[in-house]
Order: structure tokens, then C-alpha cells, then sequence
């Protein structure tokens, strides 16, 4: 390590998130800022390839390595970790600070994982903590969010710990490795499991759910890791999977069709996380090292510029307390550096030439076209225009222009200002200088985004796709409807599970209570005297209670099921 200590990066953050209660506010946003700061410090001073290992119950575990794909990630998630604490120095709530800390330091302990074992305690801690950002804004619908964000998260860990433990079962390592079909179930469900995270439809539908109603602060850093974390993950374990490709063209449509039919700000930029993330998700199936280097490029500047776009939107709900763009308009007078801070997010994310959107998009886009993938490259193209429509134009206007209403416009703090300043001058910079972020990627990179072709392309689908928007502003302004999004169905799905399966196994478990209750009753008075045993043998007395309430139809239906289903559970284990 060049002569710096080692240990893993995520150690620090964890020793923090522990003490800050018992710092005084001040330092506690003073360290949240500069920690993650010295430990991209260190990170930078890190050789590739160096490895701290462990022992646990038994299992060799690698707690922390560096190498070519998760350095990127890395530098990324702690650079965002620091600007995301700097926008969120003004609040009081320990407990968010807390969470924040500990969501990065499992994001960073994700990522340097070297076994599956450690990559799964920080996957679950990572659900948890994140889960904390969107409970801590403590109203009935983030409530709901929240543990329905949970039993999602729950669900997918679960089904990773079960493909792991399969593998484990098949090869007797844990450490992470490429995988492959040959691989059988273990791999396919690990792979269901990241794609929890990586909210691959239709498992997508807790983020825009749980986004929208996170707190201001805590969107920034749940827009950043959870997703991203996913795509590395994706990228260490199915690199060249082809299934990803129709998954990922499929997740850039999906998310550009549902954020231009929604009306909250923060779920139009939640759906549009899906759109992205599927660009990345197509770089990981196509699995050149051009596309890879894409995905992790892409990776780098969505968290960047998305991040911007999310801390614009917060700075609205912020100083106005309004979320819908039915609720907003007129605030370009009252907010005109939030504007042009979030209009920075806005071109990047569109694709402008000049800013870093520019720069790594293309590059999937450009891999697509190489590996002679043409449906793909056109259908990545198309999903382009839907991003300039809803977030380049459709946020903007409806926010900032639009109809003039009578909105009160509060003062938001310096620091909230100071961190949107610096995420764009770094989207601005990496857009104009993408050799700083070549040099980070994992392989060798010569891709040249400044050609003539590519120039006039990208500045022909913004202008057209402009001019489309504006003969259709009148029905894209939005409505204040909820959009049927695949949620329905466990949302739906959780009253009929109640009703059919839920309520028929209690009922038949407080009948089977009833019963013992009246059986150890009547052995109790038939062992204190003889004599009771043969009069409720002749019939005089009954053995059971007669005012007990006798279990309905479907009680006993429902505990036979389950007894069926436990029976043949069990069959299989054995």
C-alpha cells in the first residue's frame, strides 16, 4: 500500500456513524464532509491488487481488495458521500446523519469485497440504513414506503443468499468470481437477487415508490449508491451476459415512458434512474471492454449529475414545500440559482455536448454499434430523446415557468448552494476534460466523443425532440394521477394473502391453542380426582368447552395447507 495503513476503507465510516451522537452538531457536519474526503485520499495512494483476508467461523474471507473495475466505483461513491454531507450540513436529525454515514460506508465495503460472504452482510446493511432515509421523513406515506422498501430489500437479499449458498455447495469457495450459465440456479438467482437492487423491471417498483419520499437530504445519497452498488456487482459476477442486453434496452424505455406520465419531481427522476441504469445494465450484457468501460463511466456521471438534478428538486420541496408539477410554477424569478444549477444536471443527463452525460452515454451507445448490435444501438437512441423530454424540458418548465401561482419561496442554506456549485463544475469539467475519467476506467480507453458525426447527431435529436415537446406541452404538463406501476401486485397481493392465507393459519392456530387449553385442563381436573375421568368418559360432562368457537372452513383449509406445504419443505431438504 505504498506506506498506508491498511485497512478497509468502510472501517472508518462505520466508527463514525457510531460516535456522531455524541458530537456536537457542528463537528458532526464537519466530519461527515471530511472523512469520506481523506479516504479518497487514501484510496488514490492504494496499488491495485491489495488485498486484506480474514478468518470467520471457518470461511476465508477477502474483507477488502482494490482492483481495476471497483477502483472507479470507489472514487465515485466517496467523492458523492462527501458532497451529499455537505448538502445535508444544515440539518438537525442525528439519526439521518447516522444512517447516511452507514448506507456509504456498506456501499464502500460492497464494493471492495473480495467473497460473497461479506458482500452480502453490506448488502443487507446497505437496505436497512437506506431504508432509515426514507422512514426519517416520518409521514404515513413514508412510512408505507419505507417497509415496503424493506420487504422488498429483504426478499432480494434472500433470494442472494440462497443462490450463494448453492454456489458455495458446488464449489467450495466464496470468493467472487465471474459467473456463468453452467453455473445452473445458483447463478440465475443470485442474478434475480442483484437485480433487486439494480431495480430491473418488474422488481423495479420500490424505487420510484421510496425515492420521492425519502427526505430532501437523504434522496441525494439513495440516488447515488444502492443502484450503482448493483451495477458493480453486475459488472464483477455477468459480464457478456446477453439477457442483460434485452434487459437493460428494456429498462431505458420503461423508465422514459413512466417519467414522462408522472406528476412528482423526485418520481420523474426516480423513473429516470431505471432509464440509466438501464444503459448500464446493456453495457454489462454486451461486455466488450469498451461497453464496460462505458457502464462504469456512465456509472461515474449519472451519480454525479443525477445527484445535482435530485439536490435541484430538493431545494424546490425545500423552499416551497411542494413536490407536483400541478402545485408548481413561476419560480424562475424567486430561484434562479437552483435553475441554472439544475439545468447543469439537466444538459448532462440529456446528452449535451460539453458535459459529462455527453461523454459516457455515448460510449454504451457507441459499444452497441460496434458489437454490430443495431436494434439495441436504435432503441438507446430513442430512449435519449424521452430523457431530454421529461427531465431536460418537462421538469424545467412546469417548475420554473409555467403557470405563475402563489407560492412562498423560502431561504435555503448556503451549504445546500455550495454542494449543487460543486457537482456541476464536475459535470461541466468531465465533459470537457473526459481524459480525468478515462484514466479511471478498467481498461484502456481511446474512445473520441468530439467527432463531427456524433456532434451533429446528438444536436439534431435535441432540437427535434425540443420542438416536439413544445407542440405537445399542453398534455405533457402533467395530472395529479397515480400511475399503475408493478407495484400493484404486492400492494394488491398483501390483502389477499391476508385474507386467504394469514388469517386461515392464526385461525387454526388459536383453535389448535383452544383445544390444548381444554385438554390440559381436563387431565388437570382428572388427575386431581379420579372420579372426572369416568364421568367425561360416560358422557356427563363435556371434554370440551361448548361456548369455544369452532374453527370456520377456511381456518381448517388454511392449516392444512400449511401443514402440507411445512411437510413438504422438508421433504426436499432431506
Amino acid at each position: 500500500m505504498n506506506g498506508v495503513p491498511e485497512f478497509p476503507l468502510a472501517l472508518p465510516l462505520i466508527l463514525l456513524a457510531l460516535i456522531l451522537p455524541f458530537i456536537p452538531r457542528l463537528a458532526r457536519g464537519v466530519l461527515t464532509v471530511l472523512v469520506p474526503l481523506i479516504l479518497l485520499g487514501v484510496l488514490l495512494q492504494i496499488e491495485p491488487g491489495t488485498r486484506i483476508t480474514t478468518s470467520l467461523a471457518g470461511f476465508d474471507l477477502i474483507i477488502f481488495q482494490v482492483g481495476k473495475v471497483n477502483f472507479v466505483f470507489g472514487v465515485i461513491f466517496l467523492l458523492i458521500s462527501s458532497i451529499a454531507s455537505l448538502y445535508a450540513f444544515h440539518i438537525r436529525d442525528v439519526s439521518q446523519q447516522c444512517a447516511a454515514v452507514l448506507y456509504a460506508a456498506a456501499a464502500i465495503g460492497l464494493t471492495f469485497s473480495g467473497d460473497f460472504l461479506t458482500l452480502l452482510i453490506f448488502w443487507e446493511v446497505m437496505a436497512l440504513a437506506s431504508a432509515w432515509l426514507v422512514l426519517a421523513r416520518r409521514r404515513p406515506a413514508s412510512n408505507e414506503a419505507g417497509f415496503r422498501y424493506i420487504m422488498v430489500h429483504f426478499f432480494g437479499g434472500s433470494v442472494l443468499f440462497g443462490g450463494i449458498m448453492i454456489l458455495y455447495a458446488q464449489t467450495g469457495s466464496l470468493e467472487l468470481t465471474a459467473l456463468s450459465p453452467d453455473h445452473g440456479l445458483a447463478a440465475w438467482l443470485i442474478l434475480v437477487g442483484v437485480a433487486v437492487n439494480v431495480a430491473l423491471p418488474p422488481l423495479h417498483a420500490w424505487l420510484p415508490d421510496a425515492y420521492p419520499q425519502a427526505t430532501v437530504t437523504g434522496a441525494i445519497f439513495m440516488s447515488a449508491l444502492t443502484t450503482k452498488s448493483a451495477v458493480y456487482v453486475l459488472m464483477t459476477l455477468f459480464p457478456g451476459w446477453p439477457i442483460l442486453i434485452y434487459g437493460g434496452v428494456f429498462m431505458a424505455l420503461y423508465g422514459v415512458v413512466y417519467a414522462v406520465l408522472a406528476n412528482d419531481i423526485r418520481q420523474i427522476l426516480a423513473y429516470h434512474i431505471i432509464s440509466q441504469v438501464g444503459y448500464m445494465v446493456t453495457g454489462v450484457g454486451i461486455g466488450t471492454a469498451l461497453s464496460l468501460n462505458g457502464t462504469a463511466a456512465h456509472a461515474y456521471s449519472h451519480i454525479l449529475y443525477k445527484a445535482l438534478l435530485f439536490m435541484g428538486a430538493g431545494a424546490v420541496i425545500q423552499a416551497t414545500g411542494k413536490s407536483k408539477l400541478t402545485e408548481l410554477g413561476g419560480l424562475a424569478p424567486k430561484m434562479r440559482v437552483v435553475l441554472v444549477l439544475f439545468m447543469i444536471g439537466a444538459f448532462s443527463i440529456s446528452g449535451f455536448p460539453l458535459f459529462n452525460g455527453f461523454i459516457s452515454k455515448s460510449i454504451i451507445v457507441s459499444s452497441a454499434g460496434k458489437a454490430h448490435i443495431e436494434w439495441a444501438y436504435l432503441l438507446l437512441m430513442l430512449a435519449s430523446v424521452g430523457t431530454f423530454l421529461h427531465t431536460g424540458l418537462k421538469i424545467p418548465v412546469f417548475t420554473f415557468w409555467g403557470e405563475q401561482r402563489d407560492l412562498k419561496v423560502r431561504k435555503l442554506p448556503w451549504n445546500m448552494y455550495a454542494a449543487m456549485g460543486v457537482v456541476a463544475f464536475l459535470c461541466f469539467f468531465y465533459g470537457v476534460v473526459p481524459g480525468a475519467l478515462y484514466k479511471m476506467l478498467p481498461f484502456e480507453m481511446k474512445y473520441q466523443p468530439y467527432t463531427a458525426y456524433h456532434l451533429i447527431e446528438s444536436v439534431q435529436l435535441l432540437i427535434f425532440t425540443f420542438i416536439g415537446f413544445w407542440v405537445l406541452r399542453g398534455k405533457l404538463a402533467g395530472e395529479p394521477y397515480i400511475a399503475l406501476d408493478t407495484d400493484w401486485i404486492y400492494r394488491r397481493g398483501s390483502s389477499l394473502a391476508l385474507r386467504f392465507l394469514v388469517e386461515p393459519i392464526n385461525a387454526g392456530f388459536a383453535f389448535g391453542a383452544r383445544c390444548r387449553s381444554a385438554i390440559v385442563s381436563a387431565c388437570s381436573r382428572s388427575f386431581h380426582n379420579p372420579l372426572e375421568w369416568f364421568r367425561l368418559r360416560s358422557g356427563s360432562g363435556p371434554l370440551f368447552n361448548p361456548d369455544l368457537e369452532r374453527p370456520s372452513l377456511g381456518a381448517l383449509i388454511g392449516t392444512v395447507v400449511a401443514m402440507v406445504v411445512v411437510l413438504g419443505i422438508v421433504a426436499l431438504a432431506f
